[in-house]
């Protein structure tokens, strides 16, 4: 029988065993399950934040915590593409442990400190402007996931290695082991009573200390045999500089978010619109995220061995697979099951959510060819690329959104319009740049050549 070990050196194939797409395939589907089941951790410890006193006001504060979270945490989401870019050697492996540490040990402590009575009033209650029935318990929960904040950015370089073996099976394995024991846990702490916005969160925390523990495993052969450094390893100051275009980028995609939806909201007849987009792009929004894992495809199977056009006619596949998913949600056995018996929509809103639902088919395949861009613009080691394509992602979102409104399109299509036309906008000014700099730098070459050639 084959040892872990052994198991891992065999995932780890060689190109030329199985055929490009099936190689693809195999690397990507683990992934794109991993993105969708990561956005179920917090609907399931919902129960347990609403359960305790002040009831669905205690989820309010968990969610404004956790949206706060995601902004303090943002290098953590853009760290795993920079560990595929410079962790690959022994020496960048450790150096790039290093940084996910110390910038962990720098969030952590910012978080702690907005966690103080007068500058989490400041926050919460001045500038987000919630009432002191939510503003408690999102203090109190935002000082709650401190530890897990650390834990997060701990995860990052284990997962990467797993990355990097294109071993994303196990990878996935220990994300879906968190959410298994996420979900036993939320109904273990409502039995026992353990609820509240504090039991949330270590509801939360327990499983993702689990996945890192099952990440270090797993990783351990594939760190055991990175490569020395044949060339300067990359320093600390490189790893994180690159790394800070991504996570500003990063923030002007979420912001874009907030301004769609204030478009939206003066489109006719909000009250009714806003629920019924929200309820369509809740299912569109997880396999979108799965279509950002194009971004490693391309940097585990970076050219000559893959051409840039094998991954792009998979990313666009793979694309055009995941927009269709949440349309089974609304074939005529499974829509009124879902909006109305599960989501409480009011049955003549059948109609608009159906085809708002329709008109979202495109966003993951808009994404998808997102995601390869900035793919290429990190493997080509150009993360200012990337972080100019998400700022026209938000013009994109703010000019197309202000379009639609003038021109009167109804509110539930403007969100799917404002989101497919940005990712697209994105995909497109990334791959422009890039071509650009190609450009720019093929004529040096030529002269040089040419130069030595007339020596």
């Amino acid at each position: 029988m084959d040892t872990f070990e052994d198991h891992c050196r065999n995932g780890d194939g060689a190109p030329q065993a199985a055929a490009p797409h099936r190689q693809l395939t195999q690397f990507f589907a683990p992934l794109a399950l991993q993105a969708t089941a990561q956005a179920f951790s917090h609907p399931l410890v919902a129960m347990v934040a609403s359960r305790g006193h002040g009831g669905p006001l205690n989820l309010a504060g968990l969610a404004q915590s956790g949206t706060v979270m995601f902004f303090l945490g943002i290098f953590a989401v853009y760290y795993m593409t920079t560990g595929m870019v410079f962790a690959k050697t022994r020496e960048g492996y450790q150096t790039f442990w290093r940084v996910c540490l110390w910038t962990g040990m720098g969030i952590i402590l910012l978080q702690a400190l907005l966690c103080i009575p007068a500058p989490a009033h400041l926050l919460f209650g001045r500038m987000i402007g919630l009432p002191p029935s939510i503003e408690i318990p999102a203090r109190i929960t935002l000082l709650t996931a401190v530890p897990l904040q650390l834990l997060f950015f701990l995860r990052i370089p284990y997962q990467v290695a797993l990355y990097n073996g294109r071993a994303t099976g196990l990878a996935s394995l220990a994300t879906l082991g968190r959410i298994l024991l996420t979900a036993l846990l939320s109904a273990v702490f409502c039995v026992a009573g353990w609820i509240g916005p504090i039991w949330a969160v270590v509801c939360l925390s327990g499983p993702v200390l689990l996945e890192v523990l099952i990440s270090i495993r797993f990783s351990r052969p594939f760190r055991r045999r990175l490569p020395p450094a044949v060339a300067k390893p990359p320093g600390a100051g490189e790893i994180f500089f690159f790394n800070l275009p991504l996570a500003i980028g990063g923030i002007f995609l979420v912001l874009s978010v907030l301004i769609l939806s204030a478009f939206i909201a003066r489109a006719p007849e909000p009250e009714r619109i806003l629920p019924v987009f929200f309820l369509a792009v809740s299912l569109a929004n997880p396999v979108a995220y799965a279509a950002t894992r194009i971004q490693a495809v391309v940097l585990a199977f970076p050219p000559p061995g893959y051409t840039e056009r094998m991954t792009l006619r998979f990313a666009l596949a793979a694309g055009a697979v995941l927009g269709l998913l949440p349309l089974l949600f609304i074939l005529p056995g499974l829509k009124p099951l879902y909006y109305v018996t599960l989501q409480k929509l009011n049955p003549a809103d059948l109609g608009l959510v159906t085809v708002t639902a329709a008109s979202l088919a495109a966003f993951p395949f808009a994404v998808a060819l997102r995601a390869h861009s900035e793919g290429m613009a990190a493997w080509q080691k150009k993360p200012m690329a990337v972080l100019v394509g998400h700022g026209l992602y938000m013009t994109g979102v703010v000019s197309s959104g202000f379009l639609a409104l003038l021109l009167n399109v109804p509110g539930y299509l403007i969100g799917a319009i404002s989101l497919t036309l940005a990712n697209l906008i994105s995909a497109g000014i990334i791959r422009a740049v890039l071509k650009r700099v190609q450009q720019r730098n093929l004529p040096v070459g030529q002269t040089t050549t040419a130069v030595a050639q007339m020596r």
